[in-house]
């Protein structure tokens, strides 16, 4: 009876053994199947998740690229814009210039009809009263409505400039400078003044050149010509390396003249100086 119980008791065990291993294996499976529905689930749920986001991204470059095509329509239009403005200034520019050379021919011809000898008045046929007194009223002196010698401001700007164009710089430079010493309170003296620079550039004596251009400013401040002429005389500083005064010169006229075209213009040249 015992050695029955002996040999039994073994087998149990293994028998029970092998039970239990059994329910583990059962329970690991359980395990590993939850897991395996998680891990799908997770996977289901993130690519759910990246489609969205690739959908969202997808989205997000048909945005940008139609508003980088509007950028670039934008851009193209106000180029265009710019473009068609700046050819209407010129035109604009071009109509002025051409009015102001007019109404400067108009003057010198004025002023040369003003200037041309005028006929001698008629000779009286009347006699003398009884006894030879003459009249006090008789006609004054033709000589004493004799106007200047010489031609007027404008003629004489006319004439100068003429002769510039024409290349003799020289000779228009002394009509100028006739200009200024003859009439230096006429409307036409900062204009003469900033063509004696300008003949002088043309020469390429801009050493004398900028001691004019510097004289339209220093003479007629409150001319239109004053802050062309600070310009021209900017620039050449800055060609000649003289950076510091540049620099003053376009600041200056920035303050003194800030609606001018020539402020914008020295705006330019003193961030590019910087």
């Amino acid at each position: 009876m015992n050695v029955r119980r002996i040999a039994l008791g073994p087998a149990v065990l293994l028998a029970a053994g092998a039970c239990a291993t059994r329910s583990d294996l059962r329970v690991l499976q359980n395990d590993l199947a939850i897991m395996r529905a998680e891990s799908a689930h997770a996977d289901s749920t993130r690519r759910a998740q990246l489609d969205r986001m690739s959908t969202a991204l997808t989205a997000l470059n048909d945005s940008v690229r139609l508003a980088n095509s509007r950028v670039y329509r934008f851009q193209g239009d106000v180029q265009q814009t710019l473009y068609s403005i700046g050819q209407q200034l010129l035109a604009i520019q071009e109509l002025t210039g051409q009015t102001q050379r007019r109404m400067q021919e108009f003057r010198a011809q004025v002023e040369a009809q003003q200037q041309s000898p005028t006929a001698a008045p008629p000779p009286t046929s009347a006699a003398p009263p009884t006894g030879g007194a003459v009249p006090t009223g008789g006609p004054a002196r033709a000589d004493s409505a004799a106007g200047p010698a010489g031609p007027g401001p404008n003629q004489l700007f006319q004439l100068s400039l003429d002769q510039l164009r024409r290349g003799s710089a020289g000779a228009a430079r002394a009509g100028f400078q006739d200009l200024v010493r003859r009439y230096p309170t006429s409307d036409m003296a900062p204009e003469a003044q900033f063509y004696i620079a300008e003949s002088y550039a043309a020469e390429r004596n801009m050493t004398a050149a900028d001691s004019a251009y510097a004289a339209v400013a220093e003479r007629y401040p409150n001319s239109p010509r004053a802050p062309t002429a600070l310009f021209k005389y900017g620039l050449s500083l800055e060609r000649a390396g003289r950076l510091a005064q540049a620099r003053q010169t376009f600041d200056t006229i920035v303050r003194k003249y800030p609606r001018s075209d020539e402020a914008e213009l020295a705006r330019d040249r003193l961030r590019s100086l910087r």
